[in-house]
């Protein structure tokens, strides 16, 4: 019986799939807690997988 896997998923070339960071401002607010910011990647728009584009079937095109 074949074993079917599936395909490698479509990771990030910008980010390798760490999408979305949370860096340090270098401080802390009044109750100690550190203050953070979530920076995501621009490239996957935060998705850590590339995006691919559809193209529309063109039925009809070639008869």
């Amino acid at each position: 019986m074949a074993h079917h896997s599936s395909p490698p998923p479509r990771i990030c070339p910008a980010c390798d799939g760490f999408a979305s960071v949370a860096v340090t401002l270098g401080g802390r607010d009044h109750r100690g807690h550190l203050r953070t910011i979530t920076a995501h990647c621009p490239a996957c728009d935060g998705l850590g997988v590339t995006r691919t584009r559809t193209r529309p079937d063109r039925e009809g095109a070639r008869a």
